[in-house]
């Protein structure tokens, strides 16, 4: 049984097994899930890695507004191609815990509101400039302006100081907050020279890559920035490349034609004819990530919470589920947080498709005529089916949902965040906490639903400073309930990240924080010989 199952660890490693393959005759075997994910590490760790050569991803999420700004990445080319040339102190690992990076170690005071951080030594900048404090400060200063737009915003204006000091970066804090190290891992908070301040779009980083190449909407291309301080691990590609494919079909002939090696947003309705391409793996992961119908809750005629109900009880769940998302998810209960993370209240009642409440909801609003629903196949994978649907079971409540088809480029500048009601994804985060502030917080950049309460925003910072997690977790259980019955977000399912790669990657480990490893496969995998 053990020979069987490290063969099997290694061909995972090598690319030749799915992931839930190997789990599942591990189980059949006998043996837990601990135990075999252990083999699996093991197995990657042993099968390279190998230098050189010129990794390609083939991506949905990317537009002709893409900026290398990381104040201003909204989709996932930007972030990913952010994750070659860019990192941050820490970094979330791929099973949710923080491990050091440009800062090689941090300490909190007692009361958690003092964070002490030592920088690494030693660092170059793409530039040749050397990596100091001083950058990281004005990082997270120019990040922290009340004029800025980055989606950090909202965890950054609850410092009070952030100041180098010597060779460590200490950032003292308003109130306690025990999660602090997740919220200097967000991914916005790149390190660049002097912050970014002089020319936030240079794309000059102390990542494993230097841009080389920068067509927004297009094509993104780096090359190995041989002065990088962790070359064992990161960089292994001589050259990387992101081809923007956000048409589905194209992208996943893209992988099986070899013209890439891997490719994010895999549709779950052709997961299984792509598991039968020979040489292709899927790598699915359940994770935190959901999809979204978001309306503008100060905005008519969705300002009406009657209105807003009436929407949520129209949503058919369950057959969103089977039918988008074909079992890669669970259903959603109109709020950002599920039972991934840590502090998740169970006993809150899940939302059902209920008609005849729909349409009590809608009568009580006062409202009549259609409601605009705008989508577009870049929204998430299977979004305009999803409209589809949702147009459908809002039908059988007397509920007329127009739906329009807006073009894929464009959609996250001129639509998301700007339409009244639109359809959207996130990829959830690391912590309630940041959840909610990136999104909820009326200060909060991203705040996609307009969703604007001083009650709400109290009950977050309350539970930001508290150190007693079951104190915690009532605080984020009563934020749960009001945002699910009052906002403006209609959170019908979470979703697998369900990527593919073909036997040429090597290196590939699950990361339930996002798809392609947490934007870091680039980074991380290497091509085998």
């Amino acid at each position: 049984m053990s020979n069987e199952l490290e063969y099997l660890s290694r061909r995972v490693a090598a690319g030749k097994l799915n992931r839930r393959d190997f789990l599942g005759r591990a189980a059949a075997l006998g043996v837990s899930a601990a135990f075999a994910n252990t083999l699996l590490s093991d197995a990657a760790k042993a099968e390279g890695p190998v230098k050189g050569g010129t990794l390609k991803a083939g991506m949905q999420g990317g537009a002709a507004t893409d900026s290398l700004d990381p104040a201003l990445w909204a989709s996932q080319v930007p972030y990913t191609f952010g994750r070659c040339w860019g990192e941050q102190m820490v970094e979330v690992t791929p099973t949710g815990g923080i491990e050091p990076k440009l800062a090689e170690s941090y300490e909190a005071s007692d009361d958690a509101k003092t964070w002490t951080f030592k920088i690494r030594k030693g660092v170059t900048f793409h530039n040749g400039k050397e990596l100091t404090p001083q950058d990281i400060v004005a990082t997270l200063e120019r990040h922290g302006d009340k004029n800025s737009k980055s989606a950090a915003l909202a965890f950054i204006s609850e410092f009070d100081t952030v100041k180098a000091d010597g060779g460590n970066v200490v950032i003292k804090l308003k109130e306690p907050n025990a999660d602090l190290p997740y919220v200097v891992a967000d991914y916005h908070l790149m390190i660049q020279p002097n912050g970014g301040k002089d020319n936030p779009t240079a794309g000059i980083g102390t990542g494993p890559y230097k841009v080389v190449t920068n067509e927004p909407g297009v094509r993104h291309a780096g090359a190995r920035h041989e002065g990088h301080w962790d070359q064992a691990k990161r960089g292994h590609a001589d050259q990387i490349e992101i081809i923007v494919i956000n048409d589905a079909t194209a992208r996943t002939s893209a992988l099986q034609g070899g013209q890439v090696h891997m490719i994010n947003r895999v549709e779950p309705k052709i997961v299984s004819l792509v598991k039968r391409v020979p040489g292709v793996t899927i790598r699915n992961v359940a994770g935190k990530g959901h999809y979204v119908f978001i309306a503008h809750c100060n905005t008519a005629p969705f300002d009406n919470n009657d209105l807003r109900l009436a929407l949520k009880y129209a949503v058919d769940r369950d057959e969103m589920v089977q039918k988008i998302l074909g079992g890669y998810g669970t259903v959603g209960n109109d709020m950002p947080v599920s039972k991934a993370y840590a502090l998740y209240s169970d006993d809150i009642e899940q939302r059902k498709y209920d008609p005849d409440k729909a349409k009590f909801h809608f009568k009580k609003s006062g409202h009549s005529g259609p409601v605009l629903l705008r989508t577009s196949d870049v929204a998430f994978p299977g979004a305009v089916d999803a409209a589809q649907l949702y147009q459908q079971s809002a039908a059988k409540a007397g509920i007329q949902i127009d739906v329009k088809r807006e073009p894929g480029d464009g959609y996250w500048s001129e639509v998301w965040n700007k339409q009244p009601f639109s359809m959207s994804y996130w990829t959830g985060r690391p912590t309630q906490d940041q959840v909610y502030s990136v999104a909820y917080l009326k200060n909060a950049e991203w705040n996609d639903t307009r969703f604007f309460r001083d009650d709400f925003d109290k009950l977050i910072l309350q539970a930001r400073s508290e150190l007693d997690a079951a104190k915690r977790k009532t605080l984020y259980r009563q934020a749960g309930v009001m945002l699910r019955d009052e906002g403006g977000v209609i959170v019908p399912m979470f979703n697998d990240y369900i990527d593919a790669t073909s036997a040429k990657v090597g290196g590939w480990v699950d990361d339930v924080n996002s798809e392609l490893m947490n934007g870091h496969a680039l980074t991380k995998c290497w091509l085998q010989a």
